[in-house]
C-alpha cells in the first residue's frame, strides 16, 4: 500500500463564535458518518486538522492505489447529498487564502524534510 502524505491550508472567518462552531462540528461524532465513509473510500488512512488563530492545516495520509482522480472524486462527492451538505456547511466557515481566492483547502508544497538532510 503506497502511502503519500499531503498537506492543505485554509483560513476560517476571523470570528470567535464561528471558530468555536467549526471546532464543535469536528469533535468526535460531529461529521456525519457518510462524510467519514467518503473520506475513507478515497483511500485516506489518516487525517488531522490543526488550527492556529484562524488558519487551519489538514494533514492527510492516502493510499495512492485507492485514491480517485480529482474528477471522479468531485462527481462522487457531489452525488452524495450528505457530503455535499457537509461541504457547503464547512465552506460557510472557511475563507480562501489570499494566494487562492476561489479555492478552499489549498494543497501545500513540501519544501523540507529532515530525512533528506545529511
Amino acid at each position: 500500500m503506497p502511502l503519500v502524505r499531503r498537506c492543505f491550508a485554509v483560513d476560517l472567518h476571523d470570528d470567535p463564535a464561528h471558530i468555536a462552531a467549526y471546532r464543535k462540528w469536528h469533535e468526535p461524532g460531529g461529521p456525519p458518518a457518510a462524510v467519514n465513509a467518503a473520506i475513507r473510500a478515497d483511500g485516506v488512512t489518516a487525517l488531522e486538522i490543526w488550527l492556529v488563530g484562524d488558519r487551519m492545516f489538514m494533514l492527510m495520509e492516502q493510499d495512492t492505489d485507492r485514491a480517485p482522480d480529482p474528477e471522479t472524486k468531485r462527481l462522487r462527492d457531489s452525488a452524495n447529498p450528505d457530503v455535499a451538505a457537509w461541504d457547503a456547511l464547512m465552506a460557510s466557515f472557511q475563507r480562501p487564502l489570499p494566494c487562492a481566492p476561489n479555492q478552499t483547502w489549498v494543497e501545500m508544497e513540501r519544501i523540507y524534510a529532515l530525512s533528506e538532510q545529511p
